[in-house]
């Protein structure tokens, strides 16, 4: 799980980064927690090993930082709200992980989940200290047991990986935080650049291990500057904490009070209007002013923290911990294209949604599915990346997600891609929004082996969302007057009620009942009402 780890290591991987002088842990915590408020949990370590030059070693480092180990633990406040801490300092042997920093992380780790505390990582590290060999390599399933132990819990845990983060600590947990934030710049892989070179002959291409590369392919969630990091944590904590805490796993949450948050006002009622040219509604789902996923978190999420996903801003998924009608929710949306970017669904993209629903169901937290797409990526390329093998694991990991599931039909939805996200305990649907095994031109292809009977296929297959409800598909539609792309705030405002709605009813039903109806439900689908 390491190699080519330990100071040497380290020091060398972050010079191939050509970052500055890096953060000491005393440092980056004082940038971190509330003014006073840190308290260290750490004891001397036992005693000294037998080898001499490796004595000497830890000598100097603890002279040249002031530290007796290369991590620091403890816990502190972030804007009021208690945060366990694990950091560890560069400095000292470049942040190697050895059979004592693994027990005082693993210590750390335990009374975290003792005392029900968050837990933020700050791992900076060549990786195993090979000075003490096999011994501190296998420490890291210590660490990763105790992590695996708080997540178990229904605690949160949260990185932020430090330039360099390497080899067993990035393979494990460093990697584990159900979000993942990382230094800008920074190097984060398995190997060391020198260590894969010796092995394989040829250079590591330089932007292969940066964090920003990772996070253009979904392992990463947010590359932010240390002096930024304060005021995500804080975000991220306070939207954690809107829920209270999260079940361990294998238990039933209890459901949330809501008898202390005022009731939303209803929305006006509509006058009953006529079910909507199916062929007019794909023609308008189409249009380039129309709100999209990021829009409607944007008008309506009273906290928001956008996490980064495949293809960055310019790729097909949207992914974000939000507050919705009260509740903190993971939303994983379709960012659909526009005539200057198109936005093929990929099998990245679905990976991410794997993961987040993963990381939903860790929370507690409801997961918020959008869908907005014309379809998954159709390409050599993606049939290589298994992009139909990525849609099948997605349905099994809704279908089988223990936390509330509601999906929101926002425009198109064609094929597979639109598919993968639809496994829900409940749906919405925008009154133009459709679902098709193709997009109508498509299927006008496969019928008539031409395109001109799009519009008539279009009538005939019962792709509208008022169709869709005919069928057990979709929950509720709502209403746009005339298009969403004409009036987007009223438009969003309504659907925002709608769903804050649909999250309370999910909330207050005991899991055990929702699961079974989420089950009767899929078994259902597709017959006439």
């Amino acid at each position: 799980m390491n190699t080519g780890a330990g100071a040497g290591a380290g020091t060398e991987a972050r010079s191939a980064t050509g970052a500055g002088t890096p953060l000491t842990a005393r440092q980056l915590i004082g940038l971190l927690v509330d003014p006073g408020s840190f308290q260290g949990w750490d004891e001397p370590p036992a005693d000294p090993p037998a080898d001499p030059g490796y004595r000497a070693s830890l000598h100097r480092a603890r002279e040249r930082t002031g530290l007796d180990e290369a991590v620091l633990t403890g816990a502190g406040l972030v804007g009021g709200r208690p945060v366990a801490l694990v950091a560890s300092e560069f400095g000292f042997l470049g942040g190697s992980i050895g059979v004592a920093t693994a027990e005082r992380i693993t210590r750390a780790v335990e009374r975290a989940t003792a005392e029900r505390l968050p837990l933020l990582a700050l791992p900076v590290s060549g990786g195993t200290r090979m000075q003490e060999g096999s011994a501190a390599f296998l420490c890291m399933l210590r660490i990763t047991a105790a992590v695996q132990a708080h997540r178990a819990a229904g605690l949160p845990y949260l990185t932020y990986l430090r330039n360099p983060t390497m080899g067993g600590v990035f393979a494990s947990w460093g990697t584990l935080g159900q979000l993942v934030f990382a230094e800008p710049g920074a190097r984060l892989g398995f190997l060391g650049p020198r260590v894969y070179e010796e092995l394989r002959g040829v250079e590591l291409p330089p932007d292969v291990q940066r964090a920003e590369t990772l996070a253009g392919r979904g392992l990463v969630d947010a590359v932010v500057p240390p002096q930024e990091l304060r005021e995500l944590v804080r975000r991220t904590l306070a939207i954690l904490a809107t829920a209270g805490p999260a079940a361990p796993a294998g238990t039933t949450a209890e459901p949330t009070d809501t008898a202390g948050r005022p009731e939303p006002e209803p929305a006006p009622e509509a006058a009953p209007t006529e079910r909507p040219d199916a062929w007019d509604s794909v023609h308008r789902t189409r249009r380039p002013d129309r709100p999209g996923t990021r829009e409607l978190l944007r008008r309506t999420a009273e906290e928001l923290v956008l996490l980064d996903a495949p293809g960055g801003r310019d790729g097909a998924l949207v992914r974000a911990l939000a507050v919705l009608g009260g509740r903190p929710v993971l939303v994983v949306g379709q960012q659909r294209q526009t005539p200057e970017h198109e936005r093929p669904f990929t099998a990245a993209d679905l990976r991410a949604v794997r993961r987040t629903a993963r990381v939903a169901e860790q929370l507690g937290l409801p997961l918020v599915t959008v869908v907005d797409t014309a379809g998954a990526e159709l390409s050599a390329q993606a049939e290589l990346d298994g992009i139909a093998v990525e849609i099948a694991h997605c349905l099994t990991t809704l279908l089988a997600l223990r936390t509330p599931v509601l999906a929101v039909l926002l425009g198109q939805g064609s094929g597979g891609g639109a598919l993968a996200l639809l496994p829900a305990d409940r749906v919405i649907a925008a009154g133009h929004a459709w679902l098709a095994p193709l997009p109508p031109e498509g299927a006008s292809a496969i019928v008539h082996r031409d395109g001109g009977h799009a519009a008539e296929l279009a009538r005939t297959q019962g792709i509208g969302a008022r169709h869709l409800a005919e069928v057990g598909l979709v929950d509720e539609v709502v209403e746009e007057r005339p298009d969403a792309a004409d009036e987007p705030a009223a438009f969003c405002a309504r659907l925002g009620l709608a769903v804050g709605t649909a999250l309370d009813g999910l909330a207050t039903r005991p899991e055990p009942d929702r699961l079974a109806a989420r089950a009767l439900r899929h078994r259902r689908l597709g017959d006439l009402r």
